[in-house]
């Protein structure tokens, strides 16, 4: 029953408005809605407000965009419905390009009333709104949509600028404050001869609202010993104080299982690297290939058919030199340990999934899936493989796709332009074992 949105909401450059007083909104009305307490299954909605989505909206139940209308600047939200990953992956669609934000609300229960009478209720596998929606078409849905909010469009539900406000004021922002130019020159020339700071923010910083703060994302994939998302006690305690030191002494959560300070000056940003390092929290991976999206997997999760954690942490060691990463580019690499995929991994442009074969873990790896506005589903490249042979199939990728890119082209774009043959042709010519 999730209301989410991204990690950095409310102080990034490129946001419409904060999404979070609309998140908030939301949350308070599902809670105890009896439309939204009658679902038969989990049901999730993303929000948000950027120009590139960062908050997998395409793959949640509902997603909204909220977004200035070009004409007039008002607030409008395009509306999408049936996404979700799980067995039986599915991206979301548009159902309402331009509704008004005042209506938010009342069109939202007019979506939960329509899946509520029409959804399947027979088969726990088939009661996702995903399924209602491939089975009848978007446009049926929209129709059946559209009818029942013209019953409920004007009333109570409808939301005023009062209960935005009411709610957007817990979201205001503490004071920022203004560098001096000679903080900023120190900043800038620590830029221009430190390159492993250099390459630090370009790689784990994201542009801020505010000309002189900056995001700071911290990366949990520090090296094959840590499972991707872990931090040690030390190691969290330093984070909440460097919050506290550099910071308004916030810490948030990103999906890629990282870490963010939403709001550190970029006078402070060096010494910040500095501290950061001390404690291996300094790798400037972000984006990169290292920086996987790894379920808990076999060791620790009773629903897995085999183990993430031991496969990221080989990969991690086959790929350990950060400048050969960096010159793979832009790359995200998911793992899930069984089909409900916990690890996103249909959304990778490499995907790694466990599966069970009479008892033995095997890993099945699909390629070409993508998260944001362009989402794709990623495709399975053929039979499985044992566990270690996956860092070698992952070799054979990257290898393939360097091969083939042309000059600062992303691995997805190298996959959509040649095609998925010459890198299945890559895996498969060697002899390595594999599920029939």
């Amino acid at each position: 029953r999730n209301v989410t949105t991204e990690a950095f909401a409310g102080v990034s450059a490129d946001e419409a408005l904060d999404p979070r007083p609309f998140a908030e909104i939301i949350r308070q009305w599902s809670t105890i809605n009896p439309e939204f307490l009658f679902l038969p299954r989990k049901f999730k909605i993303a929000v948000s407000s950027t120009t590139q989505d960062r908050a997998a909206v395409r793959s949640h139940d509902v997603g909204l965009y909220l977004y200035k209308n070009a004409i007039n600047s008002e607030l409008a939200i395009k509306v999408m419905v049936g996404g979700g990953l799980g067995r039986t992956p599915i991206l979301s669609q548009v159902l309402k390009d331009d509704l008004p934000w005042q209506h938010i609300l009342s069109y939202l229960e007019a979506v939960l009333r329509v899946y509520n009478l029409h959804g399947r209720r027979d088969n726990k596998y088939k009661a996702r709104i995903k399924i209602l929606v491939k089975t009848i078409g978007i446009e049926a849905f929209a129709e059946e949509v559209e009818r029942e909010w013209q019953l409920i469009k004007t009333g109570p539900a409808e939301l005023t600028s009062d209960e935005y406000q009411r709610v957007e004021q817990y979201f205001k922002t503490e004071s920022y404050d203004t560098s001096s130019s000679n903080e900023l020159d120190e900043y800038r020339d620590h830029l221009k001869h430190d390159a492993a700071f250099n390459r630090w923010i370009t790689q784990n910083t994201h542009q801020h609202k505010q000309h002189d703060y900056s995001s700071v994302v911290i990366s949990t994939k520090n090296s094959a010993d840590s499972p991707p998302g872990d931090v040690n006690s030390s190691q969290m305690r330093a984070i909440a104080n460097y919050a506290k030191q550099y910071g308004f002494a916030e810490i948030r959560i990103t999906h890629e299982q990282n870490l963010v300070l939403p709001d550190i000056k970029k006078s402070d940003l060096y010494a910040l690297w500095e501290q950061l390092k001390q404690h291996q929290l300094a790798t400037a991976n972000i984006g990169l290939l290292t920086d996987m999206i790894t379920c808990p997997g076999g060791d620790y999760c009773s629903l897995a058919n085999a183990k993430s954690i031991p496969v990221a942490a080989a990969i991690q060691q086959k790929f350990d030199d950060l400048d050969y990463l960096h010159d793979i580019g832009t790359l995200s690499l998911n793992i899930s340990g069984c089909m409900n995929a916990c690890g996103h991994h249909h959304i990778g442009n490499i995907g790694i999934l466990g599966v069970d074969k009479n008892g033995s873990e095997w890993y099945q790896i699909t390629i070409g899936g993508q998260q944001g506005k362009d989402s794709q589903i990623g495709k399975v490249i053929g039979p499985s493989f044992e566990a270690d042979a996956v860092p070698e199939v992952i070799d054979n990728l990257i290898t393939t796709y360097l091969s083939h890119r042309e000059q600062d082209e992303q691995f997805i774009d190298t996959l959509n332009r040649v095609g998925s043959e010459p890198f299945k042709n890559a895996v498969y010519k060697n002899d390595m074992k594999v599920m029939a």
